[in-house]
């Protein structure tokens, strides 16, 4: 039988998603299944790495009954994941403890110890983030959520974990660990460590950086290709997960690389718009590219190490999660010529324009007249402002092309409200592919039909996506005037209102 599929696999953060792609790249099949987030303490979010491998194991098991021949018919896997989990395994490769996923935010004030210093600039000691930018082309978050942090975290406060550990992975290298016994990760994940030197012809590991994190390099993986297969499956997850031994796997991409080859805009300078959990703005470019004010930047690829700028947002889809947890999702009629709060989606602290964990969310302008459909405007809105926020600065960057037009992808894209608001509050089209939930599956998909060589390139892949059936949101004029209200009053409230969020971060015993 011929082996024409590839298995896609997008681990997200409350869930795992498999797609069976044919040669011609569609998605043939889907399935998904969730896990939990665990929220242990002040800042802290944590999930089991065996979750994941048993919602692997469990999707591949729904999708074998969609497809009984999937075991004959498998060229080989892939692998795309949430970014800047920190996951201490053993020699044997088995977790020591739960991941510390990118939501953990626990190392802040270490981020903001190892990369302060005197004179001081956009939080950061001046000659660090000189130095850092030089090398990696940026610098840790100072909330705390990049790996470097998190990884002294564990040093400081848990040291038998770290004296016991073997490696320190991130999501994804686990789950090729898991699979193949190997430890690799690739360059997209490495670059967010910032401990990787990214100057052309010396991309790798940086023992400055290392040390200067007071780090081990023997903990780090190596750095392969996207395209590359560090090994096939093992017997032993062939068998539990119904595959033939020996499969190959290819290392794959962090999810916002994937995201970004699976929306079909890889131009250099074409941007696109991912709206899940969080959202993020982002594009491939020429060169490297760097907001050191803003707090976004290019990164390394996986696939020669071409640029890809990410301007990650904390909080997009998780606030309309929040507010549905809080008063269900059952549909209201509008609140007809009421204008709503104005909603600071701030939920987990923020990353882009501004990076600050002590950051919170807040319903400002609330009065007795206002019901849900209004609070569920203004979280839309709220979100929508926020992209604006960062939009603004993305779009000003040089190289920048179809700054009129954003590709948007992910569970958020399926919301019209959503898609509307940001087109009447950017002052742009929002082109929404057919399926905008599998953009990660897709991307990934393209990274090993390159690597079987289905097609010439991950790039000729990404051209190949059917846009035939987008769904394309216009802005309308007298919205527009409305967000330019909206967006005055949204950044004026951040200008008073920060102060407060953080003096109250620092004295409160609950945050």
């Amino acid at each position: 039988m011929k082996q024409d599929l590839i298995i896609a696999v997008d681990v997200g953060t409350s869930s795992l998603k498999v797609g069976l792609i044919g040669p011609d790249l569609d998605v043939l099949h889907c399935a998904d299944h969730p896990y939990p987030v665990s929220y242990p303490g002040a800042g802290c979010a944590e999930q089991d790495p065996r979750d994941w491998w048993r919602a692997l194991r469990l999707a591949l098991g729904k999708l074998s009954d969609s497809c009984p021949d999937l075991r004959a018919r498998a060229a080989g896997m892939v692998i795309a994941s949430q970014m800047c989990g920190v996951v201490a395994v053993d020699r044997e490769g088995q977790p020591i403890r739960p991941c510390m996923i990118w939501l953990d935010k626990r190392a802040a004030a270490i981020a903001r110890e190892v990369m302060g210093g005197f004179p001081k600039l956009f939080g950061y000691g001046l000659f660090k983030l000189m130095a850092s930018i030089r090398l990696t082309n940026g610098a840790p978050s100072l909330n705390g959520m990049d790996p470097p942090a998190k990884m002294l975290w564990l040093k400081r406060h848990e040291p038998e974990v770290y004296a016991r550990a073997w490696k320190l992975l991130d999501v994804k290298d686990w789950l090729l660990l898991r699979a193949t016994g190997q430890a690799v990760t690739t360059a997209d994940l490495a670059n967010v460590t910032w401990m990787m030197d990214t100057r052309k012809g010396r991309e790798g590991w940086s023992g400055t950086l290392v040390e200067r994190f007071g780090l081990k390099r023997e903990l780090l993986p190596d750095i392969v290709e996207g395209t590359a297969s560090p090994g096939g499956l093992t017997a032993t997850a062939a068998a539990e997960l119904g595959l033939p031994a020996g499969l190959p796997v290819f290392a794959g991409a962090g999810d916002v690389c994937a995201a970004a080859i699976g929306s079909g805009a890889v131009e250099d300078g074409e941007l696109h718009i991912s709206l899940g959990t969080s959202s993020w703005i982002s594009g491939f470019y020429p060169g490297r590219r760097l907001s050191a004010s803003e707090g976004y930047a290019t990164i390394l690829s996986p696939f020669g190490n071409r640029p890809l700028l990410i301007a990650t947002q904390e909080s997009a889809g998780s606030c309309l999660d929040w507010l549905d947890s809080m008063m269900g999702s059952e549909p209201e009629p509008p609140q007809s010529g009421l204008t709503p709060p104005l909603f600071l989606p701030w939920l987990a602290g923020e990353r882009v324009p501004v990076d600050d964990n002590r950051l919170r969310g807040a319903f400002l302008g609330l009065s007795l007249q206002h019901g849900r459909a209004s609070l569920r405007q203004a979280v839309i809105e709220g979100v929508a402002l926020n992209t604006r926020w960062a939009w603004q600065s993305v779009a000003r960057q040089k190289g920048t092309k179809h700054a009129h037009l954003l590709r948007a992808v992910g569970g958020g894209a399926l919301n019209a409200t959503l898609c509307q608001a940001l087109a009447d509050c950017l002052g742009v089209d929002i082109a929404v592919a057919r399926d905008p939930r599998n953009a990660g599956v897709r991307g990934a998909a393209a990274i090993a039909a390159a690597a079987l060589g289905w097609r010439a390139s991950v790039w000729e892949a990404a051209r190949s996506f059917d846009r035939s059936s987008e769904t394309v949101y216009r802005p309308a004029a007298a919205r527009q005037a409305y967000f330019d209200g909206r967006f005055r009053l949204f950044h004026d409230a951040y200008k008073r209102n920060a102060p407060w969020f953080r003096d109250a971060f620092e004295t409160s015993t609950d945050d």
